[in-house]
Formats: structure tokens, sequence, C-alpha cells
């Protein structure tokens, strides 16, 4: 089947550049949300929109039965960085050698395009279809995720509306648009490490105490431990230092505190209790003068093979002939917001290189082949 038209412009393409020319960096939508509840509400979705502090947010639904299927992703992008080294500018979309350019091709306005216009084609094919499609749409899922999906969730779990399947547009694929989608994610835990000390002039280290001393055999212990092995979905829980300062800027001041910033991305077999509990352990036993907060970005999940799973599977297969591979690998997305309240999740979308880069860009033809897959889900499902 050829998504095609005649001035050799697909829909998907054509919506995928409209939405790239709206700079929407996180939290700000600049209009691209509503584009897409014109779009929705013409084929029969009923769209609320939601906006919590600086973030838009929009639910759309069409059908009030169960099950539901909700596709769910976002309009925010990150900055482009410097605009003069981008080969175009970066919210003007443009097309070289097969590949569109442009900040949020693949992350993930080309996946939404695709979201859109599968829709379009199916509903027209099966007005009448099983069960419920829905659209959750936030503009700040790149920034700090606190009125975005995670709000919208939360009021629809106050009024008893639940999704039954998710499949949320992050740009899975490795190789090939299909060959990887995501069954879940590996939780992430920050924590924030104050070491004191006491500051003194450096030439009489006896009348003070060298924090970043104290810091170095915590640090090299905490790096060498092994938390966990993982198992069959997920690799080995991951400590990584993110952030490490201290001292005033000069050569002759012993400093009187120092900081770090470190992340664990977790498997299941690690609760971020467990995890929290070593490290505070561990920071008792070297007897260092400390302060520590925490913050729980989201805990692991996994959807196993399943209804939602096995419709991916086959579309994907249906569609592009080849087996695509189960994966848990990754950063956080939304899906850590929605896994909770007992939705199967799964993450499809486009190859991944190019994401949060200079010359971020999307080729043209996965667009329409990610369109297609998306509509045989929904048939898989709804039909």
């Amino acid at each position: 089947m050829s998504l095609i038209s005649e001035n050799n412009m697909s829909a998907t393409l054509n919506l995928t550049k409209e939405l790239i020319s709206r700079d929407s960096v996180t939290p700000n939508d600049r209009g691209c949300q509503q584009l897409l509840a014109e779009r929705l509400s013409a084929i029969g979705f009923e769209v609320e929109h939601l906006r919590f502090g600086d973030t838009d947010n929009i639910w759309a639904r069409r059908g009030s039965t169960s099950p539901v299927l909700a596709f769910a992703g976002h309009t925010d992008v990150v900055p482009p960085g410097p605009i003069e080294n981008w080969k175009s500018n970066p919210f003007v979309p443009e097309i070289r050698d097969g590949l569109l350019y442009g900040r949020g091709a693949a992350d993930m306005k080309g996946s939404i395009a695709a979201m859109v216009t599968a829709c379009e084609r199916f509903v027209a094919q099966h007005p009448s279809h099983n069960g419920s499609i829905a659209f959750l749409i936030t503009s700040d899922e790149e920034g700090p995720a606190t009125g975005g999906t995670k709000r919208v969730i939360e009021t629809l779990e106050a009024r008893g509306e639940k999704i039954d399947w998710c499949l949320v547009g992050e740009p899975s694929s490795t190789n090939k648009v299909g060959d990887v989608v995501k069954n879940g994610r590996r939780g992430s835990l920050n924590g924030y490490l104050t070491i004191k000390g006491k500051q003194g002039h450096i030439a009489y280290p006896h009348l003070a105490t060298n924090p970043i001393h104290l810091m170095a055999p915590v640090l090299s212990e905490l790096c060498l431990l092994e938390w966990d092995q993982g198992n069959e979905d997920f690799p080995p829980t991951s400590f990584q230092i993110s952030n490490l300062d201290a001292g005033t800027g000069v050569t002759n001041i012993i400093p009187g505190t120092s900081h770090i910033t470190f992340n664990f991305r977790y498997s299941t077999e690690s609760t971020h209790q467990q995890l929290q509990q070593r490290v505070e352990e561990l920071l008792k036993k070297h007897a260092v003068d400390y302060e520590l907060t925490w913050e729980l970005s989201g805990m692991p999940f996994r959807t196993a093979s399943g209804p939602l799973v096995d419709a991916a599977k086959a579309a994907i297969v249906h569609v592009t002939g080849y087996t695509t591979v189960l994966s848990t690998s990754g950063g956080t997305s939304d899906g850590r917001f929605i896994a909770p309240t007992g939705a199967q999740v799964v993450e499809l979308g486009p190859q991944n290189a190019t994401i949060h880069q200079i010359n971020e860009c999307v080729s043209v033809k996965d667009l329409d082949t990610l369109s297609e897959i998306y509509e045989r889900l929904q048939k898989n499902l709804l039909v």
C-alpha cells in the first residue's frame, strides 16, 4: 500500500513538517496540540485540553467502551543548541537525501504524525471499531515531567478512566524502523550527596578537614559495588556519577563541602529502598558527616507477552516482513507513569541514532512505514 500522494508528499510527512516548524522547546507547545486536536476532532475524537502549571496536555478519546488503546507522546523537544552548527534551521524542516531534518523529527513529532494519520485511515475503514482509541499528548516529557503525563494519568485515575493498552511513540528502533520494541524500562533514582569537612588554609591541613579526601574512598567503593546481576529482562543495575564539585576556585583553600550527584538505573532485582539503604550504610561505615536527599524519577516496569506485545510484533511482521526484538534498555519515558495503573505499555517509534543531536533527522520512508505499523496495530486489537 502506498501512502504517497500525487504531489509526492505523504500525509504523515506533511504533518511531521508542520509540527517541526513549531519551536516547541519544553514546556512550550507552540500550537502543536491545537493542530492535533483539530485533526482528531474531525474524525470523531472528543478532545479535552488539560493544563497544569506551564504544561499543555490533551486527552482525546474516540469511543466510550473498553478496551482502550491509547497512543502517548510529547510535542515538546529539547533545545537545538547552537543553530549555526545545524546544516539547516532546526525549526524549518528540510529534506535531504531521503531524510527529514529538524528538531523533533525523530523524538518524537514523526511518531505523533504517524499515529494521527494511521488513526485517520483506520477510522475511515472501521468507523464502528471495537473499544476506544485515545491520545495522551504532553508538552513536558523532555523537562521535569511534573505537569504532563503524570498529572493526566492522576486525573484519569481519579475519575475511574482506565487505559488497557498504551503505545508510546518514543524512538525505539536501532537499525531499521520496528526492529526494536521497548516492552519495559529500568527504574531511575537520583541521589544528591553533600560530604561535610572543615574549610581552612591549604598550608595548615591539620586545622582543616578536606571533604574531597573524605569523598574519594566513598566514591571508589560505590563505583566498584555490584548492586545486582539483573535478569533475563533487565541488565544489572548501573551506578553513575553525573556531577561532582567542590572548592572555592582558588588554590590555597581547603573547601568545607563536596557535592556529588549520582544516578541508579536499576532493574527489577533491586528496589529503590534497597539501593538507598545500601548507600547510607556505606556512608555510615566510612564515618563521614553528610547530607543526602533522594529523587525517584520512575520505577522499573515490564509488559509481558500478551495482547499488546503480540499485536505490535504481528503488525511489524505484516508491514516490514521481519521480526522485532523486545528490549528494556535506554532511558526513562512517560511509560513509567502509565504502567503502574495496570496498563500494558510498549514503545515503538523510528530510529534513535540522531535524537537530541545536532542535525536530528528521520527517514521519510520510515514515517510512512511507521504509520502503516500503527494502523495495523489498531486492526489487530480493535477489529
